[in-house]
């Protein structure tokens, strides 16, 4: 574990919440179940594998250790989380964890849970869509770029609505929400008070391929971001669902509108959704792939979070 303790070492004191450590991404040798995550004021902790009390303790005597160095007069808290099969639980292991518990990640204020479940509000990996997504609606709506007078954004598989905080941060005039999930939904409402946000989010806790007629009939939308689970029983599957909503994006999109789809889902790469693009919605135009934070890198690229950006030709100038 001892790249894990060296990044603890050098760490600096974190403000907004964000991934410290990530030995998923397979650049560290022996460190590949290990990930740390800073949720200010707590620290998470997470072991993809089982691991012994004294890996626990040692963890926690290199966290106290820089602690007193960045923080000498805040105490520390931190939580572990173990997600290995057999092995699942997640254990507060000094200090407390507010209540509730509200991070920030450049100015926007979430909610987050970091002792329920394992999601916990805010996925850090995607912090870099985030900013696309506030700095792409900022240029569209600015003066000097012939804007969208009303930006409209739909918001598939919303989880707690962090697209649509910052979306209407950026000046979006409305943004929908959808996702099955009534209790991510419910955190989503609570995330835009948290923001100064009143008015302009619609909220629909139901099936995205049972409510096409509700998500028509308030489009064409500006930008339509797909950020859904790779594998949830009953929900989606990627292999087989994520064609159906790219057939869908040309209705849905303004013409000049864009679209960010996104994937999580080692085993699927660029390919995956490429190549469906190009023969369901050969209309859209590959714009780019948007790059994950630095502190994300993975040994294969195409095993890490894919985030593409497509767009709908607009209409042709009037002559």
């Amino acid at each position: 574990m001892q790249a894990l303790l060296e990044a603890i070492a050098t760490m600096d004191h974190p403000t907004d919440a964000q991934r410290i450590f990530h030995g998923r991404g397979g650049l560290y040798p022996g460190c590949a179940h290990w990930v740390l995550d800073a949720f200010p004021p707590v620290w998470v902790l997470t072991s993809f594998q089982a691991v012994s009390e004294a890996e626990l303790a040692t963890v926690g005597s290199a966290l106290a250790a820089r602690w007193a160095q960045i923080a000498p007069h805040e105490p520390l808290n931190w939580v572990f989380q173990c997600r290995a099969e057999g092995h699942l639980e997640t254990r507060l292991m000094q200090g407390e964890v507010p209540d509730p518990h509200v991070v920030t990640e450049r100015g926007a204020r979430f909610r987050v849970h970091v002792l329920k479940g394992q999601n916990h509000g805010l996925f850090l990996d995607m912090a870099e869509g985030r900013r696309w997504v506030r700095e792409h609606i900022s240029q569209h709506i600015s003066p000097a770029s012939a804007a969208q007078p009303r930006f409209k954004v739909l918001n598939l598989f919303a989880y707690t609505c962090a697209f649509s905080v910052v979306a209407l941060q950026a000046g979006a005039k409305s943004v929908v929400n959808v996702d099955m999930s009534h209790g991510a939904l419910a955190i989503g409402q609570q995330n835009h008070p948290l923001n100064g946000l009143s008015t302009g989010a619609s909220f629909l806790a139901h099936d995205i391929f049972k409510t096409w007629g509700k998500i028509t009939r308030s489009g064409p939308y500006e930008l339509v971001i797909v950020d859904p689970p790779s594998y949830q029983k009953g929900s989606f599957v990627a292999t087989k669902d994520y064609a159906r909503l790219m057939r869908r994006l040309p209705e849905l999109l303004a013409p000049g509108g864009h679209a960010l789809l996104c994937l999580n889902a080692p085993e699927l790469g660029l390919a995956f959704l490429q190549d469906q693009m190009q023969a369901l919605a050969p209309e859209l135009q590959f714009v780019q792939r948007v790059a994950n934070p630095a502190v994300f890198a993975d040994v294969s690229p195409e095993r890490s979070l894919k985030v593409l950006a497509y767009q709908l030709p607009p209409l042709p100038e009037k002559t």
